[in-house]
């Protein structure tokens, strides 16, 4: 095997981890172990924002076309942002009764129709209507535990939203204001496991900075559908 195969065959490798994260989130999950299972939800997130720079890095899919690395990390995508973060929304009592039942089901449904959406990348390398990222929103809903009204509003109209083609960026293949957005989303990963290491105290500074960083995320990319970008 050259070095440029074990290289690429390693990038496969850390994409697999996530799969031990989310399993590892899940077990805290099923006994109520939010920070827990938020630290290792985290984790997962950090994994996956180094693995696609590192994959496009060592050509994968011409150094270790075995694997397909796209598969692999949707597989992983749906459960550490999708499948885990429904499942805790619904334990926790955030969303009482039929609630929880209505967010769970529009979660997992929807989320599995988009991300099987061969027309979910744009041509910048954002994406096409909210790409999913329920880890990130359900994260900020246990840091700030908003009233269940509020809660559900969110689920629906982020769940409408994927099927439009308003824009989300991607923060580190967008290259449009990436100097700002990258540093943001490493911002709200640090938050994230901020407010998880703290079990998401009431009022702290961990859950103002993921509001922040969040409504940053979720709008930069409506921002830049609306100002044009200046051609040199």
């Amino acid at each position: 095997m050259t070095s440029a195969a074990r290289a690429a065959l390693s990038v496969h490798l850390l994409t697999a981890t996530g799969a031990v994260f989310a399993m590892l989130a899940m077990l805290a999950a099923t006994v109520g172990d939010w920070s827990t299972m938020w630290t290792w939800l985290v984790v997962a997130f950090a994994v996956d924002g180094i693995d696609g720079p590192l994959a496009r890095k060592y050509d994968v899919k011409t150094n270790a076309p075995q694997y397909d690395g796209v598969l692999l990390d949707l597989i992983i995508d749906y459960l550490t942002y999708v499948f885990i973060p429904a499942y805790a929304l619904f334990m926790s009592g955030l969303l009482p009764g039929w609630t929880g039942w209505l967010a769970i089901i529009v979660i997992t449904f929807g989320s599995v129709v988009y991300f099987a959406d061969t027309r979910m990348k744009t041509t910048d390398n954002s994406f096409a209507g909210f790409p999913g990222c329920w880890n990130m929103m359900v994260l900020v809903i246990f840091a700030v535990e908003p009233n269940f009204w509020v809660i559900l509003v969110l689920v629906i109209a982020l769940t409408a939203a994927m099927f439009t083609n308003l824009k989300f960026i991607h923060p580190v293949r967008t290259k449009r204001w990436r100097a700002v957005s990258l540093p943001v989303a490493l911002a709200w990963t640090a938050f994230g496991a901020w407010a998880a290491w703290l079990d998401f105290t009431p009022g702290s500074w961990a859950s103002w900075g993921l509001v922040a960083t969040s409504v940053y995320l979720i709008l930069v990319g409506i921002v830049q559908q609306i100002v044009p970008e200046r051609r040199a």
